[in-house]
């Protein structure tokens, strides 16, 4: 069944495009975001950890156990920093804090703001791996030429699946010195 707004067929058409126009921006926003998280759970891909934040509590050391924990650097496109973990892998014990540091250099003449957003996998692993301090929590503005050592601090979780003997923590750095403004960078 057409519906019929007007006897002009142009204001016909235009109110059946403006109709399809916020039905697909409904679909994208309302249900790619869902879809998308359910899609990367059931594939386990792209984990993602959780947005609560972790308190660490008094726990007992697992040394029995050891879990590998790779480190893995990304830089968006058109970031132009050097941005690199400096311990690609770390072999853990459950319950214990843990920390390394990733190195970021801005090559640029001018001030710039990074945001690092990280990737757990496999994506099962994510709510194991708490980070009680990391890069990742603020953006990180840095003056041309400068660099700065980034620390990490985390735990494995005492609860990790036996089978889960490697995690993969990535991190990919975005420029967001737009976003930031200029009054972001002024304030450092």
């Amino acid at each position: 069944m057409l519906i019929k707004v007007s006897n002009n067929p142009i204001v016909n058409t235009s109110a059946k495009l403006v109709a399809v126009a916020i039905i697909m921006f409904a679909f994208v926003f309302v249900v790619m975001v869902p879809l998308y998280d359910v899609l990367c759970e059931a594939l386990g891909i792209n984990g993602k950890p959780s947005g609560q934040v972790y308190t660490a509590v008094q726990a007992k050391v697992d040394e029995s156990r050891t879990v590998s924990v790779q480190f893995i650097a990304t830089n968006n496109d058109g970031m132009p920093w050097e941005f690199a973990p400096t311990a690609t892998i770390m072999k853990v014990h459950p319950g214990a804090v843990n920390g390394t540091v990733f190195f970021a250099r801005n090559p640029m003449p001018d001030a710039m703001v990074a945001q690092a957003i990280p990737s757990v996998s496999p994506a099962r692993a994510a709510q194991y791996l708490h980070k009680t301090e990391c890069f990742c929590f603020n953006r990180q503005p840095l003056d041309g030429g400068m660099s700065a050592e980034l620390p990490l601090q985390f735990i494995v979780d005492q609860d990790i699946p036996s089978d889960i003997g490697t995690i993969t923590l990535s991190y990919t750095i975005f420029d967001v010195t737009d976003m930031a403004g200029s009054a972001a960078i002024a304030a450092r």
